[in-house]
């Protein structure tokens, strides 16, 4: 029988079938102002076709049903032969595939490649952000297995495919594989030098059996997987195939799937190694600097997701509030409310002007860059990962009830939001990490205060946080206790200069004032009411422009 209680008003369409790129203008001018012209045309081409692909009824479905139907476990076959085996629906093969084919593993060996996947990777994470996890550890991985020319050779290209192919098959068997990574054991875990997994050595120079646990192996259907164990010479780092050469599997017993808070797409493990075959990779005893360049480069990636998912979450409450009316007019166009939304708007470009940054200092790959993604990077790391779960919660807010519920796509970026905050290190390990490179690393501290320094004079608010932030910076002694006050400093202090560089000034000024100036409340929409909010808001609007 058809309803004749009442007609359906004042709804919101979905936000749908548009360029998830080109209506992001952050992240648009940033890729045309760290790009060479050389790529620049193709880069924008591909970015383009992969922000139309995102934006997509398509892959919003399939990311609503990677997460619907999550991974399943399968410990043996119907005969009972231990197989180890994790099942996907069919969205999560296809949201990878279309990943993989857009060049999301493949950063290290071409012009400008850091920034073009850093790009596409904050695009992609819009539709769906769980399978980021294999696509982040592939990426990451190719630093690692640098230290052996002879790996590097031989998985490096299968690394950097732009082919998908499922399925547990002998590497040489397949034209892509996708790298897993196993660092953390129940009694430490991020304390990896009281790993007890042993590797005890083949007769074969570089070969081991290894024997123990990983607490949290994710990924588990990779090609591949990089893990820390104890070997004679101490930690070292070993890479792990799920099949070995000849097709017979290795010994990799996955215990059970994670049942976690959010990325429910993504199955994250337990495993046992109980004489699984490895190969070393780097020095005995050198784990922890062998496998320290994949961890900075899936620490980017928390920046860069994150940075993604707020971009979404403002995009949902932009476009919510420029369509919904209560009180006789448009919820954008009440002074409140704007000013909430202006406030998201400044905390996402932020973060994106931020991420791509740190991705353009690994294109440059300088000396100089290095020292400053040293230090950067867990600055960034720290804030922007921490920020994104108040973002998302205020953005969910703005829709009221229905961001409530499951349908409108929020509560599982809210879900997903705290993730990358303890990826790779949480809060304290970033914060820890951080001092430890002031204290030991003078030249990260001068490539960090070169890089601020370059808006110096441009704003007086921002001076006067340079200027707080020498003073503390000039006593480290017992500086754990407010290591985290510290780097909170320094990230607004890096973001705030980057925007006054980079971002109209109706941006730049918003932010000095609020994040610098401390003309600030303890919550979002707290804005100086002087501030341009309606040109924030307009540009951080996701529409076709």
């Amino acid at each position: 029988m058809a309803a004749s209680t009442h007609t359906v008003t004042n709804q919101v369409p979905p936000l749908v079938g548009y360029d998830v790129f080109a209506a992001d203008l952050a992240l648009s001018e940033a890729v045309d102002r760290h790009l060479a012209p050389a790529v620049l045309d193709e880069a924008r081409g591909e970015l383009g076709t992969l922000g139309l692909s995102a934006g997509s009824a398509q892959a919003q479905e399939w990311g609503a049903q990677a997460n619907e139907y999550p991974p399943k476990l399968r410990t043996h076959d119907r005969y009972g032969h231990r197989i180890d085996e994790v099942d996907f629906h069919p969205a999560w093969h296809r949201l990878l595939g279309h990943a993989v084919t857009a060049g999301l593993t493949d950063a290290w060996g071409r012009e400008g490649g850091h920034v073009r996947r850093a790009a596409g990777f904050l695009v992609w994470t819009q539709a769906e952000a769980g399978h980021g996890c294999p696509l982040s550890m592939t990426h990451a991985a190719v630093p690692a297995l640098r230290t052996d020319p002879a790996l590097a050779a031989e998985w490096e290209p299968l690394l950097t495919s732009h082919v998908y192919e499922e399925g547990l098959r002998p590497p040489a068997q397949k034209a892509g594989v996708l790298f897993g990574m196993g660092m953390t054991e129940k009694q430490g875990g991020t304390d990896v030098r009281s790993n007890t997994t042993r590797a005890e050595p083949l007769a074969a120079d570089g070969e081991y059996l290894l024997t123990g646990h990983k607490w949290f192996c994710s990924a588990p259907m990779s090609d591949g997987f990089l893990v820390l164990a104890q070997a004679p010479g101490g930690l070292s780092c070993f890479l792990v195939p799920r099949v070995l050469p000849d097709g017979a599997r290795n010994a990799f017993a996955i215990q059970r799937l994670k049942d976690k808070l959010g990325n429910r797409s993504n199955a994250s493990s337990e495993v046992e190694f109980d004489g699984t075959w490895a190969r070393r990779v780097g020095e005995e005893g050198r784990g922890v600097r062998t496998i320290i360049e994949m961890v900075a480069a899936t620490r980017l990636d928390c920046v860069v997701g994150s940075a993604a998912l707020m971009r979404q979450a403002v995009a949902q409450a932009i476009h919510h509030s420029a369509y919904r009316s209560a009180f006789g007019g448009l919820l954008i166009e009440k002074p409140l409310m704007r000013n909430v939304l202006a406030d998201l708007a400044l905390e996402s470009e932020a973060a994106t002007t931020l991420a791509l940054r740190l991705a353009a200092a690994y294109d440059a790959d300088t000396e100089e860059e290095r020292a400053f993604l040293r230090i950067a990077v867990p600055t960034a790391k720290y804030w922007v990962t921490k920020r994104c779960t108040a973002v998302v919660g205020e953005a969910l807010e703005c829709l009221g009830g229905n961001g409530y519920v499951e349908e409108s796509g929020m509560p599982r970026l809210l879900r997903e939001a705290p993730l990358n905050s303890i990826w790779e290190g949480s809060g304290n390990v970033q914060a820890l990490d951080v001092l430890r490179a002031l204290q030991r690393e003078p030249g990260a501290l001068n490539a960090f205060l070169t890089e601020v320094g370059k808006a110096r004079g441009a704003d007086h608010r921002l001076d006067a946080a340079i200027k707080d932030l020498l003073t503390e910076l000039a006593d480290l002694d017992a500086v754990e206790a407010r290591a985290r006050r510290l780097v909170e400093r320094m990230a607004l202090v890096l973001q705030g200069s980057l925007l006054l560089r980079w971002a109209p000034p109706e941006v730049a000024d918003a932010f000095c004032a609020s994040r610098l100036g401390r003309d600030w409340g303890s919550a979002f929409g707290t804005l100086p009411h002087s501030l341009d909010l309606a040109t924030i808001v307009e540009r951080a609007r996701a529409r076709e422009r």
